[in-house]
Protein backbone atom coordinates (compact mmCIF):
# COMPACT_ATOMS: atom_id res chain seq x y z
CA UNK A 1 0.00 0.00 0.00
CA UNK A 2 1.37 3.53 -0.84
CA UNK A 3 1.69 5.79 1.69
CA UNK A 4 1.76 9.56 1.41
CA UNK A 5 3.06 11.58 4.02
CA UNK A 6 3.65 16.15 4.73
CA UNK A 7 5.62 16.57 6.94
CA UNK A 8 6.01 19.50 8.69
CA UNK A 9 9.10 20.97 9.24
CA UNK A 10 9.85 20.06 13.23
CA UNK A 11 9.67 16.44 11.91
CA UNK A 12 12.49 17.18 9.34
CA UNK A 13 14.76 19.06 11.83
CA UNK A 14 14.18 16.61 14.72
CA UNK A 15 15.45 13.80 12.50
CA UNK A 16 18.24 15.48 11.05
CA UNK A 17 19.18 16.46 14.21
CA UNK A 18 19.20 12.79 15.52
CA UNK A 19 19.12 10.02 12.44
CA UNK A 20 18.31 7.56 15.18
CA UNK A 21 15.07 8.96 16.76
CA UNK A 22 11.66 8.14 15.79
CA UNK A 23 11.74 11.16 13.39
CA UNK A 24 14.75 9.93 12.08
CA UNK A 25 13.11 6.30 11.01
CA UNK A 26 10.04 8.25 9.16
CA UNK A 27 12.76 9.84 7.50
CA UNK A 28 14.14 6.45 6.46
CA UNK A 29 11.14 5.54 5.16
CA UNK A 30 10.62 7.83 3.19
CA UNK A 31 14.55 7.12 1.74
CA UNK A 32 13.43 3.81 1.25
CA UNK A 33 10.08 4.39 -1.00
CA UNK A 34 7.63 3.18 1.82
CA UNK A 35 5.96 6.80 2.78
CA UNK A 36 5.91 9.29 -0.50
CA UNK A 37 6.58 12.81 0.29
CA UNK A 38 4.23 15.73 -0.61
CA UNK A 39 4.88 19.31 -0.26
CA UNK A 40 4.48 22.34 -2.51
CA UNK A 41 7.49 25.17 -3.01
CA UNK A 42 6.41 27.03 0.10
CA UNK A 43 6.55 24.02 1.88
CA UNK A 44 10.01 23.32 0.27
CA UNK A 45 10.89 27.04 0.88
CA UNK A 46 10.36 26.79 4.68
CA UNK A 47 11.97 23.37 4.80
CA UNK A 48 15.34 24.74 3.13
CA UNK A 49 15.04 28.33 5.13
CA UNK A 50 14.42 26.74 8.70
CA UNK A 51 17.47 23.81 8.01
CA UNK A 52 19.95 26.85 7.09
CA UNK A 53 19.44 28.61 10.22
CA UNK A 54 23.13 29.22 11.87
CA UNK A 55 21.25 27.68 14.98
CA UNK A 56 21.50 24.47 13.46
CA UNK A 57 24.37 22.40 12.38
CA UNK A 58 23.82 21.25 8.88
CA UNK A 59 26.03 21.96 6.05
CA UNK A 60 24.70 23.84 2.96
CA UNK A 61 25.47 20.23 0.94
CA UNK A 62 23.50 18.27 3.60
CA UNK A 63 20.11 20.26 3.37
CA UNK A 64 20.90 19.97 -0.55
CA UNK A 65 20.98 16.43 -0.41
CA UNK A 66 18.20 15.86 2.01
CA UNK A 67 16.20 18.13 -0.20
CA UNK A 68 16.61 16.97 -3.60
CA UNK A 69 15.83 13.50 -2.12
CA UNK A 70 12.71 14.51 -1.22
CA UNK A 71 12.16 16.32 -4.03
CA UNK A 72 13.29 13.35 -6.40
CA UNK A 73 10.77 11.05 -4.57
CA UNK A 74 7.92 12.96 -3.44
CA UNK A 75 5.07 14.14 -5.09
CA UNK A 76 4.77 18.64 -5.94
CA UNK A 77 1.35 19.75 -5.41
CA UNK A 78 -0.37 22.69 -5.79
CA UNK A 79 -2.85 23.66 -3.18
CA UNK A 80 -5.74 26.13 -2.73
CA UNK A 81 -5.84 27.97 0.54
CA UNK A 82 -8.90 26.95 3.03
CA UNK A 83 -10.63 28.94 5.58
CA UNK A 84 -9.05 27.50 8.37
CA UNK A 85 -7.42 29.28 11.92
CA UNK A 86 -4.67 27.60 13.25
CA UNK A 87 -2.30 28.51 16.48
CA UNK A 88 0.16 29.44 13.86
CA UNK A 89 -0.61 30.37 10.42
CA UNK A 90 2.54 29.32 9.01
CA UNK A 91 1.25 25.74 9.16
CA UNK A 92 -1.62 26.43 7.33
CA UNK A 93 0.13 25.20 4.25
CA UNK A 94 1.09 22.06 5.49
CA UNK A 95 -2.99 21.18 5.97
CA UNK A 96 -3.77 22.60 2.94
CA UNK A 97 -1.13 20.35 0.85
CA UNK A 98 -2.39 17.54 2.86
CA UNK A 99 -6.08 18.21 2.31
CA UNK A 100 -5.48 18.40 -1.56
CA UNK A 101 -3.79 15.39 -1.80
CA UNK A 102 -6.18 13.53 0.53
CA UNK A 103 -9.04 14.46 -2.32
CA UNK A 104 -7.17 11.50 -4.14
CA UNK A 105 -5.34 9.29 -1.98
CA UNK A 106 -5.24 8.65 1.84
CA UNK A 107 -2.68 10.86 3.15
CA UNK A 108 -1.06 12.11 6.34
CA UNK A 109 0.78 15.25 8.23
CA UNK A 110 3.14 14.43 10.32
CA UNK A 111 3.79 16.58 13.12
CA UNK A 112 5.79 16.97 15.95
CA UNK A 113 3.20 19.86 17.24
CA UNK A 114 -0.13 17.56 16.76
CA UNK A 115 -2.17 20.62 18.74
CA UNK A 116 -1.05 23.38 16.44
CA UNK A 117 -3.92 21.36 13.95
CA UNK A 118 -7.21 20.10 13.88
CA UNK A 119 -7.90 16.94 15.30
CA UNK A 120 -8.13 14.37 13.00
CA UNK A 121 -7.08 10.81 12.29
CA UNK A 122 -4.98 11.98 9.29
CA UNK A 123 -2.90 14.16 11.27
CA UNK A 124 -0.72 11.78 13.28
CA UNK A 125 2.73 12.24 15.22
CA UNK A 126 5.91 10.29 14.12
CA UNK A 127 5.67 7.99 16.32
CA UNK A 128 2.06 7.40 15.45
CA UNK A 129 3.42 7.26 11.67
CA UNK A 130 6.49 5.06 12.53
CA UNK A 131 3.47 2.29 13.90
CA UNK A 132 1.44 2.87 10.52
CA UNK A 133 4.54 2.17 8.43
CA UNK A 134 5.29 -0.96 10.37
CA UNK A 135 2.11 -2.73 10.33
CA UNK A 136 0.31 -0.80 13.01
CA UNK A 137 -2.13 0.75 10.23
CA UNK A 138 -4.65 3.28 11.38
Amino acid sequence: MTRYGVMDTNVLVSAMLKWDSVPGLVLKHVFGGNLIPVFNGEIMAEYREVLLRKKFPFSEDDVYIVLESLREQGISINAGKLDIELPDVKDAVFYEVVMEKRKKDSAYLVTGNIKHFPEEPFVVTPREMLEILEGNDR
